[in-house]
C-alpha cells in the first residue's frame, strides 16, 4: 500500500498541515473533494485520509457526518489544529499595494476586521492555498492569499502579516482514517465513535442515553442530521469518553441497542493531547 496520507485542497492547506503534523513519514496526496479523499484509500492510492470534522469558529464541516458512515473507513486518530491565517504575498510587495485578499468562503470573515482595517477587499477562493499558488501563478502584486506559512514557502509567498484572524482560538478538528480498525487500547484517555438510529417508539433517544448516564460514560458530543431529504432526525453521531472493552462503556451499547435499530462503530481512538 501506498505510504502516502490523502487530503481535500491544494499543498500548503491546513489538512496538508494536520497531514504533516500527524503522519511525517506519509507522502501528502492533495484531493479535489472529500470524497475523492475517501477513494484514495478505498483503491490504495494512499493508507490514510485526513478529513476535517469541525471547526470551533465556524462549526461542524458540511456533509462530513455523513460521509463518515458511507466511507467504510475506521477512525484511528483525530489531530487538532490551529488555524493561523497569514496575509501572503509576492516577495516584495509591501502591504500598503494589496487591494484584494482571497481565501475560503469560510476564512474571509474570520478575517473582516484585519481587512476593513486596512482598506482590502475579500475575493472568494475555492481554496486557502489554492489561492496562494494562483497569485504566484499569475505574479498579482496588488492581490494577497490567505492561507497557512506553509502555502507560503510551498508557492514562493512571503508573509506580510501573521495571525490576522479575529478569534485567537480559530482550531479545526480532524480525523485521520484508513480501511483498518485499529480498536487496541493506546496509551492516554480512548474516544469512541459512532452513530445510530433511534427506534420508532416513545422517549427512545432520552432512553437510550440514559445508559451513558447511569454507567458514568461522558458523552462530549451528540449530533442529529437528516437522512434521506426527509425532515426528521433520523441518525445521530456521537462520541463518548472510553473504550468499547470498558465494562461501563458495554453497559451503555447493551442499553444502546434495546432502543436503537442500528448502532455502528466509526472508531477508538486515542484523545490528542490538544484536545485539553
Amino acid at each position: 500500500m501506498a505510504q502516502k496520507i490523502a487530503f481535500q485542497g491544494e499543498l500548503g492547506a491546513y489538512s496538508h498541515e494536520a497531514c504533516v503534523a500527524s503522519r511525517p513519514d506519509h507522502e501528502p496526496l492533495p484531493c479535489a473533494t472529500f470524497e475523492d479523499v475517501i477513494a484514495a484509500v478505498k483503491t490504495g492510492a494512499a493508507e490514510f485520509a485526513m478529513l476535517p470534522v469541525e471547526n470551533t469558529t465556524y462549526g461542524r464541516v458540511a456533509d462530513m457526518h455523513r460521509l463518515l458512515p458511507e466511507s467504510g473507513l475506521f477512525i484511528n486518530d483525530e489531530v487538532f489544529v490551529r488555524v493561523r491565517i497569514n496575509l501572503l504575498a509576492l516577495p516584495g510587495v509591501a502591504l500598503s499595494n494589496i487591494k484584494v485578499a482571497r481565501g475560503h468562503l469560510v476564512i474571509l470573515p474570520q478575517c473582516r476586521k484585519f481587512l476593513d482595517a486596512h482598506g482590502i477587499r475579500g475575493e472568494a477562493a475555492a481554496d486557502n492555498a489554492g489561492a496562494a499558488a494562483d497569485i504566484a501563478a499569475r505574479n498579482e502584486s496588488t492581490a494577497a492569499a490567505l492561507a497557512s506559512e506553509l502555502a507560503g514557502r510551498i508557492h514562493g509567498l512571503e508573509v506580510l502579516e501573521k495571525d490576522v484572524e479575529d478569534q485567537s482560538h480559530n482550531t479545526t478538528r480532524f480525523l485521520v482514517m484508513s480501511a483498518q480498525d485499529q480498536p487496541e487500547r493506546r496509551k492516554g484517555k480512548m474516544l469512541t465513535s459512532f452513530v445510530f438510529q433511534v427506534r420508532n417508539i416513545p422517549a427512545a433517544l432520552y432512553k437510550a442515553m440514559g445508559g451513558f448516564a447511569t454507567n458514568g460514560v461522558n458523552m462530549i458530543k451528540l449530533e442529529s442530521y437528516m437522512l434521506g431529504g426527509a425532515f426528521r432526525a433520523t441518525q445521530f453521531y456521537a462520541d463518548i469518553e472510553g473504550h468499547p472493552d470498558d465494562p461501563e462503556v458495554k453497559r451503555a451499547f447493551d442499553e444502546l441497542a434495546f432502543f436503537t435499530d442500528m448502532i455502528r462503530v466509526l472508531g477508538t481512538y486515542p484523545a490528542d493531547p490538544d484536545r485539553r
